[in-house]
């Protein structure tokens, strides 16, 4: 089992920044790729950024490439998702997921980010 915890969300006004972590307890360190999502009000949860174990390959969804950065600590078990230049539009709930060297996911409970204009 692994538990996640997300922390850093809040309220910021568009172009701001923002920094998002996740730390995972339990079977952490079993964290093989790690990945960040985010849900809309109305709007269907999408991926917005992974990277695998080791640090050594980054993907980002079109929407956030060149103003997000995920990053992670493997000895701490955390991962990071640095946001800057913010829009309107990345608005919404943001999820940690851990998919563990197994092919289990586990999900965090969220936390929400809201931009305003």
């Amino acid at each position: 089992q692994v538990q996640l915890v997300e922390s850093g969300g809040g309220l910021v006004q568009a172009g701001g920044s923002l920094t998002l972590s996740c730390a995972a307890s339990g079977s952490g360190s079993a964290a093989n790729v790690m990945r960040w999502y985010r849900q809309a009000p109305g709007k269907q949860r999408e991926f917005v950024a992974s990277i695998t174990r080791g640090g050594g390959t980054m993907t980002y969804a079109d929407s956030v490439r060149g103003r997000f950065t995920i990053s992670r600590d493997m000895a701490k078990n955390t991962v990071t998702l640095q946001m800057s230049s913010l829009k309107v539009e990345d608005t919404g709930a943001y999820y940690c997921n851990v998919e563990t060297l197994w092919g289990s996911h586990y999900w965090g409970q969220g936390t929400q980010v809201t931009v305003s204009s």
